[in-house]
């Protein structure tokens, strides 16, 4: 059953959004899997806050190898 996103947690993803806003400006390049693990958030959280970026145009997804690397768009 669909449930409709209340405020909350749109505020949530919001703010897990501005986390990695913050953490790519820091860093630089890295891979999803790196994010997860150094962003204090639950996974699903912090891919959801990778969509509200991508749907601003504010990331972009670069193939390196293996991996998959978030960068902020210049």
């Amino acid at each position: 059953m669909a449930t409709e996103v209340g405020s909350t947690e749109i505020a949530q993803i919001g703010a897990t959004a501005g986390l990695i806003w913050q953490y790519l400006s820091t860093h630089g390049g890295v891979s999803l899997t790196r994010l997860a693990k150094d962003i204090d958030a639950p996974r699903d959280l912090i891919m959801q806050g990778v969509g509200w970026l991508a749907r601003e145009g504010k990331v972009r997804f670069e193939d390196n190898g293996r991996n998959r690397l978030l960068s902020l768009v210049d």
